[in-house]
């Protein structure tokens, strides 16, 4: 051959292609075109070295974007021709551990439609296995230790594989080629069925059974998964869900279900395609779904599972232990996650026995040690695409890709459904879902969530981004460490995670509406719009202001946001309107307590919050005075508008400038007008969205940016977010909105690292 024309190319690549089957499928290419060379994966991503025909070259490097494995995505791919180096042949190399760790850990993948198969396939070794995985799917992050992704390097490195497992492992042409969980029932992990007490009972296929025959008698069994245990029990069973109710302490906060088929489900629910698409993805998070009135006695859920809330949120199985377990049961389950409320998930089953002592009945669990704990995440459809409103199995840790890159930093997040992230050059990898930092074991595990990202990733921080509240507990981690401390202002925090989540560069008018975040004037901020050019941020309006007596008690009683926000418009007179819903609510001693409050402005913080002002109008128009969990009023008030269509709003006002102040004082009015009048609650919350929305469109118009970010844990609501993006496009604006990261707390720490 003519030297002239025979070339050597290196080819480099980053992004999702290690645990994907890359190496295989480079090695199938290849050799199908006669290529010679290697390859291998390092630190880094995956090299390529290649030897062939110029043309042939360039084809094969075409290809590897256009034909790579469904679960892998390329950031980059860089090409260096060199010289030919005299290859025979195609290898697989190695892995090379040294060099920077920058290549990218995959999330946990549900279980591929193949290994489905196997499972249920009597004529299969793995017949039965609920470990059977592969390079397309499988445990990913909950179970790797340390960068290359080799089994070494994951909590499967003391099964020693058979050899049929290691012939599969080792063949390039098998789905099965360096799938690093690999195993079989000679081989690998299995089961257990523990007692209360921790004591082994049965094992293997009989300990399924157990569990399974436990469940259909109403029991409560705590479940070792993928990324941590679930407490389990039926569905249908109102005795079961209250037990369950009253030994997690979660009075009304719904619980997740997980179904046998997605033909199950809709016979419960109201199923789109796109959902249908999401719940049966290898990500298979937890997805809101309505719930439907045309249900067969045969597959009715608890009431119990989601009190006064037409939505369930449904998973289907994604591991093979879930799909044996739910195949043998036939019906729905609740799956909700392993612990107290405030704490983590259990990951060991010792653990679990401790920590999970009086909840659960009996425990299956299984030998493969979890690495992490990682919850199921949360996806809803807002505006004709998903919304992930819990960001954990199936997404985390992959990155977030920057327009720009950043210095080597942590950021530590929030208080509330708090993530972490570190960065390096353009990614920024966000932690799974952590939670409210409200207990020791929580914050134990952010601490350990920050550290294992870290040693993975082998970061050295030049500094560490935070919050302005210097209470939260994540701002005290951050203190305590010693770095460059960077503080990020929480609302342009949660603008500036939106922009990022849709590619944005400044200008962008920042609508960042949640329940509380500490403001720079040293306020509660909530209802905040952020004008945002390249030097940062301007607070451009907000809402009203108005006290919260009880501070942070107030989260939990809409009456007294709503007592609050009486008193900002009335005074003293509020104390005699005995006629209002929220003034009602309270004993004349408990009156007398705020009244002393409110006029000393004594624990009665002034805040600007969308989220409690959500409260108020539900405590106005009678809806709900307490709270047993954080944003069920708000929830609630969304809740009433389903069945309702109406255009009709009430009287919105803008005043002042630097900043403008939106008046709710008009629309307050008209709503206790209409209460009194006894106009439908449907009617009231409608008209309440849509004067929300107008006041949305009417700033937008007078800051005169033509891109519009919606963000903050207020635009978890479907309604107000929906009607916002319709009305600003009518209005000549872009909106933009969350997708990949949540828009709640779980996305300050990705606003964090921009801010810096």
């Amino acid at each position: 051959m003519d030297n002239r024309e025979y070339r050597r190319a290196r080819v480099f690549i980053t992004g999702a292609v290690q645990g994907v089957g890359f190496r295989p499928f480079v090695y199938r290419l290849a050799t199908d075109m006669q290529l010679t060379g290697w390859v291998n994966n390092s630190s880094a991503g995956v090299t390529v070295e290649i030897e062939g025909d110029a043309a042939a070259l360039h084809t094969f490097i075409r290809r590897i974007e256009a034909d790579k494995p469904p679960a892998s995505f390329i950031q980059s791919l860089d090409v260096t021709w060199l010289d030919p180096a005299g290859y025979t042949d195609f290898t697989i190399h190695e892995s090379d551990p040294s060099g920077e760790k920058t290549a990218i850990i995959l999330p946990d993948f549900a279980t591929c439609p193949d290994c489905q198969r196997e499972i249920f396939d009597p004529a299969n070794r793995r017949y039965r296995y609920p470990f059977t995985n592969c390079t397309n799917c499988g445990p990913r992050f909950s179970i790797i230790t340390a960068l290359p992704y080799d089994r070494p390097n994951t909590t499967m490195a003391a099964f020693e594989m058979c050899d049929e497992c290691r012939a599969e492992y080792e063949n390039p042409l098998d789905r099965r080629f360096h799938a690093q969980p690999n195993a079989c029932p000679k081989c690998g992990p299995h089961l257990g069925w523990w007692g209360a007490d921790g004591k082994v009972l049965a094992t293997h296929r009989e300990a399924l059974l157990a569990a399974a025959a436990a469940i259909r008698g109403g029991e409560i069994v705590a479940v070792k998964g993928l990324g941590g245990f679930h407490l389990m029990c039926d569905a249908r069973n109102d005795d079961a869900v209250t037990r369950l109710r009253e030994r997690k302490r979660r009075e009304e906060k719904p619980f997740a279900l997980m179904f046998p088929s997605l033909y199950i489900v809709r016979a419960v629910c109201d199923v789109s395609e796109l959902e249908a698409a999401l719940l049966t993805s290898p990500q298979a998070p937890i997805v809101l779904l309505q719930r439907n009135h045309n249900v067969g006695t045969r597959y009715i859920v608890s009431l119990h599972v989601a009190p006064n809330n037409p939505y369930r949120g449904v998973m289907l199985p994604y591991t093979p232990l879930h799909h044996l377990l739910l195949a043998e049961l036939g019906f729905p389950v609740v799956a909700t996650s392993g612990n107290l409320s405030d704490e983590p998930i259990c990951t060991d089953e010792r653990e679990a026995v401790e920590r999970l002592r009086g909840l659960a009945d009996a425990f299956l669990v299984h030998n493969r040690p979890i690495e992490r704990h990682v919850d199921d995440s949360i996806v809803r459809m807002v505006g004709g695409r998903e919304m992930v409103m819990r960001r954990a199995r199936g997404y985390a840790p992959l990155p977030i890709r920057l327009r720009e890159p950043v210095k080597p930093l942590v950021a530590v997040g929030a208080h509330l459904k708090n993530t972490a992230a570190v960065a390096r050059g353009k990614d920024v990898f966000i932690s799974q879902h952590i939670g409210d930092l409200e207990t020791e074991p929580a914050f134990d595990a952010f601490r350990r969530v920050i550290a294992s990202l870290q040693q993975a990733y082998e970061l050295q921080p030049e500094a560490i981004a935070h919050d302005l509240h210097p209470d939260y507990l994540s701002t005290q981690y951050a203190r305590a460490t010693g770095l460059p401390l960077i503080g990020v202002q929480h609302h342009y925090a949660h603008v500036l995670a939106c922009m990022a989540d849709n590619e944005l560069g400044a200008p962008v008018l920042g609508v960042s509406w949640d329940g509380t975040g500490y403001g720079t004037d040293g306020t509660i901020w909530g209802g905040e719009f952020l004008r945002v050019d390249e030097r940062g941020f301007d607070r451009f309006a907000h809402l009203r202001t108005f006290r919260l007596p009880g501070s942070d008690v107030a989260v939990k009683e809409p009456r007294r946001a709503a007592l609050g926000l009486l008193y900002e418009i009335y005074g003293d007179a509020v104390f005699d309107r005995h006629d209002l819903a929220p003034v009602k609510a309270f004993t004349s001693a408990e009156m007398n307590v705020l009244r002393g409050m409110l006029r000393r402005g004594l624990n009665a913080p002034v805040t600007s919050s969308a989220g409690r002002l959500f409260d108020a109008a539900a405590s106005l128009i009678g809806l709900r005075q307490r709270c047993s969990f954080e944003g069920q009023a708000a929830m609630e008030l969304e809740f009433t508008l389903n069945g309702v269509s109406i255009n009709d709003t009430y009287h919105c006002e803008l005043r002042g400038d630097s900043p403008i102040v939106i008046e709710y004082q008009p629309f307050i009015e008209g709503l206790i007008a209409d209460a009194g009048a006894g106009v439908p609650v449907g009617v009231m919350s409608a008209k309440f969205h849509n004067t929300l929305v107008e006041n949305i469109v009417a700033v937008a118009q007078r800051a005169g940016i033509e891109r519009v970010a919606l963000t903050g844990g207020c635009f978890q609501n479907v309604y107000l977010t929906e009607r916002a993006i319709s009305r600003l496009r009518e209005s000549g604006f872009t909106p933009y909105w969350h997708r990949r990261v949540p828009p709640n707390d779980g996305g300050i720490a990705l606003g964090q690292v921009v801010g810096v």
